[in-house]
């Protein structure tokens, strides 16, 4: 008997993915609760540790060491992640506003997205400073700053613990590059207030040491380009600008109606709001019961008790109550590898203290690079033969990686009788239909996507791009479409739910695209699957397959690699990065590319069967062949480093028996990959090539010349 999924029933929003919840996605992923759907909204694919922050600037680590992965963490706790700023939280309708997308419905919720240190009342900071805070932003922008060239000038803004190991460390990068340098420490107040004597002493010796200069007692009364302008009318030249003082909550946060104290979110001891159903963990929150400064060590500590309330919050056990420590181990960069460590007013340093901090910050980063492998289930002991084989030795991919092989596929449809309507054109070669009704020619196509991602907007997206593919490739204006549409297990009020942001996404697709969705079907199986089946309306005379010549140039508007991505996002072994850069060319359109390429010979959207099965479709309905240089082929970041590692898609040995004259290794394993959403393929006149790609670069289409058509069957590498 089949034993299906146990269905959903609550939401569980995390809004943020700062240290707490990802401490929570990783306990999740160890120990999930059924029933439960998880969502994870972050501005982007990574959260940056702040721990390490001052390390990097420095110049000691690598920009990628800073960062979690978000994707690769949610994949692992069996969380869907949605990539994008929230805007506000509608307490009472239980709605997370994101731009771009329908409303996030939950039934409890969890802030934990930091503060930021943007100084909107000082005149001239948001046009010649960057804040500390949000760390992502500021990383990047120090990174491109350190690695000029000449005389540098910097300044933060902010005498506390965290401006003051920024300030050390900028002298020590400089320094280290060889680039003469002013740094300059501003306080409208004494620094370090927040460190006995010893300690502070300590700091101030090592950045006299560092040549920095330090301004006290002093207010700035702007910022212009190259220079902050002090009250005292002094001029501190400043090229590089940062703010580490006045750190606030998010804007939107005053606009939830939550309790708040200073704009923080007030919570219990159980880490809830005024709202029961409402979180909120690390900087963002304020510990009214116990109120406690600003660190980083207080949000790893409440990970375990928020993951347990969270838990209670859904159904499962009694709430407990979070402790905070009373004080807690400073370890403070000093620019250089050396720390001071501070705690119950004894305070260390030395390079010895910077090996145990470089210690604690590596332990805690390793949870999230090295994830526990989570076991496969074993056969039962009694099996058929094949089997083993037919499983294969990974996951089953998603998307256009799921797809049944085009042998498989040629042989049954090669059965089917002939249309004997009048009104329906065979196209034997072609993905869509061509009707004629009355004086109109009208396209028709079906596809449909079983799920590689659990955010329904998302794969909606994909999905709707995917289909209108070959109505576009066929020169077509999309018309209608239908969707049909399988959800996984749950309750009536997440189907609801999952349903109203399909819905909503595919009439937006559909809309811009020119298309009206004018019916739908839906059901519940295993797992998400969206399809369409789609008209459209042909003005002129259809573009087919087989209209190829040779001499005919071939252009690509799309870079290959979705495939390879998706099948290394499925098993965790994919960059969020890449995944998150791979997602944004797949819900890009093909609309106004089809329409540049309206004179083309023939054209095709390139697919499951991949870049090579599409061409040699295209040049046996043309009887002709075609050479593909290989060098001009664009792929998606991360898609060849993925496939060189050995990654592949279900269907990959299926899509290599379609060309096999074709070599094998490095770049050409591409050619094989199957696309969710891919571009267009399109033979067009060869004086046109290059003046079509330029129209379609310019229109946002990363589009090349990749090959020529020849007289001579099958496809070969340009020597």
């Amino acid at each position: 008997m089949h034993h299906p999924p146990l269905p959903l029933t609550r939401d569980l929003v995390l809004i943020g993915g700062g240290h707490t919840h990802a401490l929570v996605l990783r306990k999740w992923g160890m120990n999930p609760l059924p029933g439960a759907r998880v969502t994870v909204i972050n501005p982007g694919p990574t959260a940056p540790y702040s721990g390490m922050l001052p390390g990097f600037v420095a110049g000691h680590y690598e920009r990628y060491e800073l960062d979690i992965d978000l994707v690769r963490l949610t994949r692992f706790a069996g969380a869907r992640v949605i990539l994008g700023p929230v805007e506000g939280i509608d307490a009472e309708q239980r709605q997370v506003h994101v731009p771009g997308r329908p409303p996030v419905e939950f039934d409890v919720a969890s802030v934990n997205v930091g503060i930021t240190s943007d100084m909107p009342a000082l005149p001239g900071f948001a046009e010649h400073a960057v804040p500390a805070k949000p760390l992502g932003p500021f990383a990047s922008r120090w990174a491109e700053y350190l690695n000029g060239s000449g005389p540098a000038s910097v300044a933060v803004i902010g005498g506390g613990v965290a401006g003051v190991e920024l300030v050390m460390a900028m002298a020590h990068a400089l320094r280290s590059k060889g680039r003469a340098a002013q740094v300059t420490l501003i306080d409208n107040a004494d620094a370090l207030t927040a460190t006995k004597a010893k300690a502070a002493a300590t700091i101030r010796q090592a950045m006299t040491d560092l040549g920095i200069d330090l301004v006290e007692q002093t207010s700035i009364a702007r910022i212009e380009k190259d220079q902050i302008i002090l009250e005292t009318g002094q001029h501190v030249p400043a090229a590089f600008v940062t703010g580490a003082a006045g750190a606030r909550p998010y804007d939107w946060v005053a606009d939830t109606r939550l309790e708040l104290q200073d704009g923080y979110i007030r919570v219990n001891s159980y880490l809830q709001s005024s709202d029961p159903a409402i979180f909120a963990a690390g900087d963002c929150a304020h510990l009214s019961d116990n109120p406690r400064p600003k660190a980083g060590v207080y949000a790893v500590r409440e990970a375990p008790v928020l993951f347990h309330n969270l838990r209670a919050a859904l159904g499962a056990g009694e709430m407990r109550r979070y402790k905070p420590q009373k004080d807690y181990l400073k370890l403070i960069s000093l620019g250089g590898k050396s720390a001071l460590a501070e705690r119950f007013g004894t305070s260390f340093s030395g390079p010895l203290m910077w090996k145990w901090k470089n210690h604690i910050d590596q332990t805690f980063m390793k949870k999230f690079r090295d994830l526990p492998a989570m076991a496969r289930p074993d056969l039962p002991r009694h099996h058929a033969d094949g089997l083993q084989e037919a499983l294969g030795n990974k996951p089953m991919c998603g998307g256009c990686g799921a797809k049944v092989g085009r042998g498989a596929l040629q042989s049954v449809l090669g059965t089917l009788p002939s249309p004997k309507r009048s009104d329906v054109i065979p196209l034997p070669t072609d993905d869509a239909a061509l009707l004629t009704t009355g004086g109109a020619r009208q396209v028709m196509t079906s596809d449909h996507l079983r799920g590689f991602t659990d955010d329904p907007v998302l794969m909606t997206r994909i999905a709707a791009v995917h289909a209108l593919g070959d109505i576009w490739a066929m020169g077509a204006s999309p018309q209608a479409a239908a969707a049909t549409i399988i959800l996984p297990r749950m309750s009536p009020a997440l189907q609801r739910r999952t349903l109203a942001e399909i819905m909503a996404t595919a009439a937006e697709v559909m809309g811009d695209a020119g298309a009206a969705i004018v019916a739908g079907h839906s059901s519940m199986g295993d797992e998400m699957t969206i399809g369409f089946t789609l008209t459209g309306l042909c003005e002129t005379d259809p573009i087919l397959l087989s209209g190829a010549r040779a001499g005919d140039a071939l252009i690509l508007t799309k870079p290959l690699g979705s495939g390879v991505l998706m099948a290394a996002e499925m098993a965790g072994q994919a960059n969020g990065a890449w995944v998150a850069s791979a997602f944004r060319q797949m819900v890009q359109p093909q609309g106004e590319a089809a329409r540049i390429l309206a004179g083309a010979h023939a054209m095709t959207d390139v697919t499951g069967f991949g870049l090579a099965g599409h061409l040699l479709g295209m040049c046996e309905a043309s009887d002709c062949g075609a050479v593909l240089d290989l060098d001009a082929i664009p792929l998606m970041t991360g898609a060849l480093e993925l496939s060189n590692l050995g990654v592949r898609t279900t269907i990959f040995d299926d899509n290599r028996a379609i060309a096999p004259d074709l070599p094998t290794g490095g770049k050409a394993d591409l050619l094989f990959d199957p696309q969710t959403a891919g571009g267009l393929l399109a033979a067009v006149a060869t004086e046109q090539g290059q003046a079509l790609c330029e129209k379609l670069r310019n229109a946002g289409y990363p589009a090349s010349v990749i090959g020529h058509v020849t007289s001579k069957p099958g496809l070969r590498l340009q020597s």
